[in-house]
């Protein structure tokens, strides 16, 4: 069987607008094993539990998911980590704390902590994060090529690198977040992945191999990358997205932003991608809709 992130690389499907959308992300530690539905599924987490505090952290804006560290697959007996993260350009942070049970995180106040002004919650944490998404439940492509680039990581980067539940964009495997700034990447390799850190830490990002910035919606992501690619610029809080203006189901005008003033307006497509394949392993063939963003105005 042909996987899907072979067919995905084979078609050269464009990775431009399929980041998850997530303005904050909720990062809990726990070891494994991991199920597909990881909060309500996976081994000595309480599925109502999982279930309320998956529903609370939503509504806030933030995408819960579960972490380890690389290669972990059995408790350690310690306390968990738990990283919350907010990623709008110019008010991006991390805090870090500690807790003795998946329980506690029932008592967090998620949509106070929302926004760009930091919580008071555990620590600051200044150092950027990356998340490798390795949950073979999810999907195989997710197992066979993440796992040993969180491997190599670890390596690395060590106690930068987190193994993660769901980054979505299977085909794109391996796949991986680098946080605060929340900017998704697919088919890395490990220096492409420390190259992504390296950025971050200089305030930038990388664009050959970034599928968009999370806090924004597909379209969204797809008209910051091509204004990127058109000026050159890798400053990652350099520019703000609007909400796109949707016409029909399938099309919108998305206005760009720059913190130096110019401003573009580009205009995006969803196409069908052909010929079919499957958006992820074990599912039907389908036609996964890929953005397609054309600048229409020079910057002024």
């Amino acid at each position: 069987m042909t996987t899907c992130s072979f067919l995905s690389g084979a078609h050269g499907e464009p990775m431009a607008g399929t980041a998850p959308t997530a303005r904050g992300w909720l990062l809990v530690e726990h070891p494994g094993p991991w199920a597909a539905k990881a909060l309500t599924g996976s081994r000595g987490l309480d599925p109502a539990v999982g279930g309320e505090i998956e529903r609370r952290a939503a509504a806030a804006g933030f995408r819960a998911t579960l972490i380890r560290t690389p290669g972990r697959t059995t408790p350690s007996g310690r306390s968990r980590t738990v990283f919350l993260v907010w990623t709008e350009p110019g008010g991006t942070w991390t805090r870090r704390l500690e807790i003795a049970a998946f329980e506690d995180l029932s008592a967090l106040d998620f949509a106070a902590a929302a926004g760009p002004r930091p919580p008071a919650l555990g620590e600051a944490y200044d150092e950027p994060l990356i998340l490798v998404c390795t949950n073979g439940k999810r999907d195989r492509c997710c197992a066979t090529a993440g796992r040993p680039l969180a491997e190599a990581l670890g390596t690395r980067l060590p106690g930068t690198t987190w193994e993660a539940t769901h980054l979505g964009g299977h085909r794109f495997a391996p796949t991986a977040v680098v946080l605060p700034d929340g900017y998704v990447y697919g088919r890395l390799d490990a220096d492409t992945a420390v190259s992504a850190v390296d950025a971050a830490r200089a305030g930038a990002m990388l664009q050959a191999p970034c599928r968009g910035r999370s806090t924004w919606s597909r379209p969204a992501q797809a008209a910051e990358l091509a204004v990127r690619e058109d000026i050159r610029e890798d400053a990652a809080d350099a520019l703000r997205v609007a909400a796109p203006e949707p016409h029909g189901d399938t099309a919108w005008t998305v206005r760009v932003d720059h913190v130096d003033g110019r401003t573009w307006t580009v205009e995006v497509t969803a196409r069908p991608e052909t010929p079919a394949r499957p958006e992820s392993c074990g599912k039907d063939f389908g036609n996964p809709l890929s953005m397609r963003p054309r600048l229409v105005t020079p910057a002024h």
